[in-house]
């Protein structure tokens, strides 16, 4: 049965993306159809069961604000803003100026490099964003990899409802009812350099995009490779 907005079967399950056992709080992810439904249950969920406690290293000064768990053995670097609920897992690092924003989860030993923005997101253990990195409304999968610059936009300029494309939808559109949505990064997959994804974009397990590459949304499907061509034209310099 192919789903529409009320058919029963997910095109799109957890399972095709991510292995929870790598996530925080797997239970998050129960009993949901489509893997972006986790999103909106982020908040809540860390308004119930938080329970705000700095183990880790402090270095230089940085700001807290609201709720927040550093895990043992997580360094945050000086510059980072933390507005919780957040919640960094052991031996994290989180990079100087770094802006961690409300209804955070990340995992353990993850990288979240220098002068990267989180919000609304669950990042799998072993993940690394390393640079000059926005995930926004996203789900990043274990042992994924953002190249620095990489951009999850999250929002569209007509302020209407994050769909999925999947021609096996009809009108070949799952709505999701969510305003904001990102991007869903299954393990071990891995983004080159300034590659940009449009809102609703589902990235497989072990796949891969090219530096420079832009997604125009939907889903790709595990194991494969997005590949990026351009034409150089090189020409004398004129005095």
């Amino acid at each position: 049965q192919v789903r529409g907005m009320h058919c029963p079967m997910p095109l799109h399950p957890v399972s095709d993306y991510l292995d929870v056992i790598h996530t925080p709080f797997p239970r998050l992810f129960e009993g949901i159809g489509e893997v972006w439904e986790a999103l909106p249950r982020i908040g809540p969920f860390l308004k119930e069961w938080l329970e705000p406690s700095v183990e880790g290293d402090i270095r230089g000064d940085i700001h807290i604000e609201g709720p927040v768990f550093i895990g043992p053995g997580a360094q945050i670097m000086h510059g980072a803003v933390l507005l919780g609920p957040v919640y960094i897992g052991a031996g994290t690092f989180v990079g100087p100026g770094c802006y961690i924003r409300p209804n955070t989860i990340v995992g353990e030993n993850v990288i979240i490099g220098n002068a990267c923005e989180l919000k609304n997101c669950i990042v799998a253990d072993s993940a690394e964003i390393p640079h000059w990195n926005y995930v926004g409304d996203s789900l990043i999968g274990h042992k994924a990899h953002l190249g620095a610059g990489v951009i999850l936009s999250n929002w569209r300029h007509d302020h209407g409802s994050i769909p999925v494309l999947d021609v096996r939808a009809e009108g070949g559109k799952i709505h999701t009812g969510l305003p904001k949505f990102g991007a869903v990064i299954g393990d071990y997959a891995d983004l080159g350099c300034h590659a940009v994804l449009n809102p609703g974009s589902l990235i497989g397990r072990r796949s891969v995009l090219y530096g420079g590459v832009v997604w125009r949304g939907g889903a790709l499907p595990a194991d494969r490779i997005v590949k990026l061509r351009q034409d150089l034209e090189i020409t004398e310099r004129q005095a």
